[in-house]
């Protein structure tokens, strides 16, 4: 299910694979035990046609696997039904067999912003935190790194990621569902790691950057995005219960904060790269999700605000090396 044998051949990753496979295993066994949901989504997932795509186009914003004509009717009815079975889709979009699937977060709009910024990655090895079902992964691979690991701890987002893999030739991309905690101390494994719209929701954001600092060997680059507070004071919001009706948002700090989180978590070499408000275009509700977007954490009556109060989403995209230890 997770192609961990593969992993077992990488000579950075390999000698990790063993503790990745007990975690994995453990996280397995809890669900065969007491997760019915689990349970569902591996049905949805063997309920899939079993055929081949005649072509897939990975490096462009709508991944495409595969067309209409590949699929009977009976075919196409059985896959629309199993990818709505595999709702929400946060991230995307994708054409599935002549589907559209227009997930909640048009994520090449994000790709776009970030992908001057990467550099070569050939032959490299690159850590996708909180991947989702794994689009930023597959549009990874076209620039050919030696390994895409993505991590994804969420069934919903896991499974969708399955779903893709099944018919999305790229042998060096891999996912686990596992959270960032369940990972062995992988010291000094990845070139590039991406850690995107995932530290807001970190309750101790310093821990977090430290631990992907010693994932990282010496020099490596690190893609941070996440929400920020405008303004150039070294200061952080803390939400008093809820921020744009996620009570999982703890800290979101301005630009100047977030710098000296990563300068005492061993990064140098840090620029802000990009700052974007969150907007309609990027963000909205579609037949692919069955929850509230963007425009319901919003006020009606304003809306640069949340329906807290707080400062409407703004995103940016930090850029970070690597310091030797």
């Amino acid at each position: 299910m997770n192609r961990l044998d593969a992993l077992t051949h990488d000579p950075v990753v390999g000698p990790y694979a063993a503790e990745l496979t007990e975690a994995v295993s453990r996280r397995n066994q809890a669900i065969l035990r007491t997760d019915k949901k689990g349970l569902a989504l591996a049905r949805v997932l063997e309920s899939l046609p079993d055929v081949a795509p005649s072509s897939t186009d990975a490096n462009r914003a709508r991944i495409r696997i595969g067309t209409a004509g590949d699929l009977n009717r009976d075919q196409i009815a059985s896959l629309h039904t199993a990818l709505r079975h595999l709702k929400p889709w946060r991230k995307g979009p994708f054409d599935f067999f002549g589907i559209p699937l227009d997930s909640e977060w048009d994520s090449s709009i994000k790709w776009d912003r970030l992908a001057g910024h990467l550099g070569p990655l050939a032959g490299k090895r690159v850590l996708d935190i909180g991947a989702s079902c794994g689009y930023y992964l597959f549009r990874l691979a076209a620039r050919e790194p030696e390994l895409i690991l993505g991590i994804e701890p969420y069934l919903n987002f896991f499974f969708q990621f399955l779903a893709l893999a099944r018919y999305l030739p790229c042998p060096q991309v891999h996912c686990l569902p596992l959270k960032l905690e369940e990972l062995p101390a992988m010291r000094r494994c990845f070139d590039t790691v991406l850690c995107m719209g995932i530290l807001y929701h970190r309750r101790s954001p310093l821990d977090t950057l430290r631990q992907v600092h010693r994932m990282m060997v010496p020099g490596g680059q690190l893609v941070l995005e996440t929400l920020i507070l405008e303004g150039r004071r070294a200061l952080a919001l803390f939400p008093e219960k809820r921020y744009a009706k996620m009570n999982n948002v703890f800290f979101i700090p301005t630009v100047a904060c977030l710098t000296h989180w990563l300068k005492r978590s061993g990064f140098d070499g840090i620029r802000c790269v990009d700052i974007s408000p969150t907007t309609l275009a990027e963000q909205r509700k579609t037949d692919w999700i069955d929850t509230e977007s963007l425009a319901d954490f919003l006020d009606p009556d304003d809306p640069e605000k949340t329906v807290e109060g707080y400062p409407a989403p703004v995103r940016a995209m930090v850029l970070a090396t690597a310091r030797p230890r």
